[in-house]
């Protein structure tokens, strides 16, 4: 049986709840929702996502959405679906490019506009030992113990670490996360989701309600995420069987009785005996 609502980490379902002129508000909703400290957001127009550099030896920046508000802050929204070496300085990168666009010919005096990145990893960020899905970053005086400015803001999203169930969800923020990761298991609107806002996205979400090209493209879209996955998961057990491996060699080298070589890797004897 095939799912009722999208999934939204696939290229298709994260553009077609948040990319689309008529669906604009759904987007500003969820900007609100991360950015709680922040003057509301109450109009957002979207921007040209690609972003060329001035010469050809330049790196091309492409974002998943690329918007601004009335004010001409910029918002960059994306969709990572795996760890990347330097993510984290690609982030920045983009992000600079947002600030750069803004300069003004002749005399200026640098007063651009904040430049705010929201990241959806369908990942962990490897070596951060803090257990919050929420990553909220901004310049920081680490001498002072003080922000120095917030006009570079970066939010990144773990969402593997978001694991509360329905009944836990109590704010806005949970219940957006809740969706973005769930939806395509629902079959559905659970009670704790019947707001104007999210009755709307799992109406943008049916499957049914799109048209036979739509569908099509959202099962190619579909394929390519779970041929992804597929593929980042047998990237893991071989790098954990190699590890495995490793460990068994070593403890053979330091002449380990093999039946405890088998008991704390898990290995065969016989590939044992073969390393």
């Amino acid at each position: 049986m095939k799912d009722r609502y999208i999934n939204l980490f696939t290229d298709f379902g994260f553009k077609r709840l948040f990319g689309s002129e008529e669906n604009k508000d759904i987007l500003i909703d969820f900007l609100n929702t991360l950015l709680v400290d922040k003057q509301t957001i109450t109009h957002l127009k979207f921007m040209n996502s690609e972003v060329l550099g001035k010469t050809i030896l330049d790196r091309r920046a492409i974002y998943d959405l690329y918007c601004e508000n009335d004010k001409g802050e910029k918002f960059i929204v994306e969709l990572q679906r795996a760890e990347q070496e330097f993510f984290k300085e690609r982030s920045i990168f983009y992000a600079s490019r947002a600030i750069e666009e803004q300069a003004i010919k002749g005399e200026w005096n640098y007063n651009w506009q904040a430049v705010y990145t929201i990241a959806i990893m369908d990942f962990t960020f490897s070596g951060m030992a803090h257990t919050n899905v929420k990553s909220d970053v901004v310049l920081f005086d680490q001498e002072n113990q003080l922000k120095f400015s917030d006009k570079l803001r970066f939010i990144y999203l773990e969402m593997p670490k978001f694991n509360k169930t329905l009944e836990e969800l109590d704010t806005n923020y949970d219940k957006w996360l809740y969706l973005l990761k769930n939806i395509s298991a629902l079959d559905n609107i659970p009670p704790k989701l019947q707001k104007v806002f999210f009755e709307r996205v799992f109406q943008i979400a049916e499957v049914s309600n799109y048209t036979p090209q739509e569908r099509q493209q959202y099962e190619e879209s579909l394929k390519y995420y779970r041929d992804f996955h597929n593929s980042m998961e047998t990237k893991y057990h071989k790098g954990k069987k190699d590890a495995l491996f490793a460990t068994a060699r070593n403890m053979k080298n330091d002449g380990i009785d093999l039946d405890i070589i088998v008991k704390y890797t898990g290995l065969s004897q016989k590939e044992i005996i073969e390393l």
